[in-house]
């Protein structure tokens, strides 16, 4: 019987993922059930309903929440509520303590505040790369590391050559990035027909990608540095590190060092979002517990609480029956620890930030920020300007160029292998998809121009510039799934 609850909870820790995420964990037998029998009765529906299921489910950071944002924004700033509507998000926001205060706009709050946030998810899923996943080892990194670099570099070159002439060369940093939650939720759609290393390999895309797009942020946008602010910051990171190599476990001390690690980026005049960064790097990506050494420890906790609740069973209500209640609780308690030792920190922190940054970040950051103005004047001025065609060009050109080009050339060179099962097509679905910029290049627009109509130029073709990359990266992972399904086992290419 003991060795009965040892592998009933080791399965329980089975259904981890590789990358330690809990699968289904907000489905019950019940309602699964009940989606199988949909699918009986109504096809049609339950068709429409798993296409869209990637959009707004999962364990990732998704796109659905953030595209109904983006449309409602659109409608909000093009309707009659116009002012009322960006009037709520200029409000000014104090916040103060003693002679000490500082005030922005409920839409720079967001900024500053929330989108720190969704930036712990990403130097969190950068350091997985590094530590466990895709960037690793070496053979393994270098087609990432190959496409990332020709997917930042192509971009921004064809953005000079078209923009060098004009003021709109300041938004160079707007094709860097591609959005990860879309791309992503993409993927999704046909995650069954094509190979596991597909996604794999966007997500290490993804993690170089960030890093470009963070160092841009850090270097190109931000305004004068404050030693002091500067101090504040390693001075908390330094105490975190400390107590990570101490393993302290309590998490209070982390929240409240990871504030002072946000004021003194606030106060350094980097933007706040390289704060998540640092915070995301700094939690632990192993599990306190390997698998192995937690069910040699539990055995001995679980042969004593059945002892204790065989006891506290037989007995009549008694001293000793409330005495063999309370072993038998705190063994509950012994077991429930160690079995959330075998989560590893990183996962916990992603798993915990990732609904509230895909439902509520992400959406108010899209509320507040895409604030485009739809008219003739704004579309003859994207025909007109430099602006408009750099954006689009670096990401629905430059993005899968870039991409394609450079990874090719790294295999050429023997520099890197095609994971097993992956060929050249998903490769450029990879890169197709790379061109939706969206959340990081909308907010690196906003850094980049202080004029009002170049940044509505900039949102404008960035929004269009997503819409396209979108439908091509859809086309383009049709066509790989369709090609994978029909070769049964794909052959790898060099």
């Amino acid at each position: 019987m003991p060795q009965a609850i040892v592998r009933h909870i080791e399965r329980w820790v089975g259904t981890l993922s590789t990358d330690g995420r809990l699968h289904e964990m907000a489905i019950t037998p019940r309602q699964r059930g009940a989606t199988r029998a949909k699918r009986h009765h109504a096809p049609a529906r339950a068709k429409f309903l798993d296409r869209i299921e990637r959009f707004f489910a999962g364990q990732d950071v998704l796109g659905g929440p953030l595209l109904l944002a983006t449309i409602a924004a659109l409608v909000f700033t093009n309707s009659p509520m116009r002012e009322i509507y960006e009037g709520f998000w200029d409000t000014p926001l104090h916040i103060g303590f003693g002679r000490s205060s500082v005030s922005h706009s409920l839409a720079e709050w967001i900024d500053h505040a929330l989108l720190p946030l969704f930036f712990i998810i990403i130097g969190a899923d950068v350091k997985r790369e590094l530590v466990r996943g895709a960037l690793s080892h070496l053979r393994t990194a270098a087609l990432p590391v190959a496409g990332a670099l020709g997917g930042m570099l192509v971009p921004v070159f064809l953005f000079w050559l078209i923009a060098r002439d004009s003021d709109a060369i300041k938004g160079w940093g707007t094709v860097i990035t591609m959005d990860t939650a879309f791309g992503l939720a993409l993927i999704g759609l046909f995650a069954t027909r094509l190979p596991d290393a597909v996604r794999a390999l966007f997500l290490a895309f993804a993690a170089i990608d960030d890093i470009g797009g963070l160092l841009v942020i850090a270097g190109a946008y931000s305004d004068t540095i404050h030693i002091d602010g500067l101090l504040i910051a390693a001075f908390a990171f330094a105490i975190i590190y400390m107590l990570r190599r101490l393993r302290w476990g309590a998490h209070i001390p982390y929240v409240l060092l990871a504030l002072v690690l946000w004021v003194g980026i606030l106060r350094s005049g980097i933007h706040t979002t390289i704060a998540g960064v640092l915070l995301g790097f700094l939690v632990p990506v192993y599990p306190r517990l390997a698998r192995k050494e937690f069910a040699a420890n539990v055995q001995g906790e679980i042969d004593e609480f059945q002892h204790a609740h065989r006891l506290a069973a037989e007995e009549t209500r008694t001293h000793d029956a409330d005495r063999s209640e309370k072993k038998a609780e705190e063994g509950l308690g012994y077991l429930h620890e160690m079995t959330g030792a075998t989560h590893s920190a990183g996962e916990r922190v992603i798993t915990l930030l990732a609904p509230w940054v895909s439902y509520v970040v992400l959406p108010a950051f899209a509320l507040s920020n895409v604030r485009v103005h739809i008219s003739s004047d704004l579309i003859d001025t994207m025909f007109s300007s430099a602006l408009a065609p750099a954006i689009m060009i670096g990401l629905c050109l430059g993005k899968p160029l870039g991409f394609l080009s450079f990874s090719w050339l790294a295999t050429r060179l023997g520099l890197a292998d095609l994971p097993d099962k992956v060929r050249w097509s998903m490769i450029a679905a990879i890169g197709s998809i790379a061109g939706i910029g969206f959340t990081i290049s909308l907010f690196i627009s906003g850094l980049a121009f202080s004029d009002d109509r170049l940044q509505e130029t900039a949102s404008l073709a960035i929004l269009a510039a997503s819409a396209l990359a979108g439908i091509t990266g859809y086309v383009a992972l049709r066509f790989a799934a369709r090609g994978s399904v029909e070769e049964g086992q794909p052959r790898q290419v060099r």
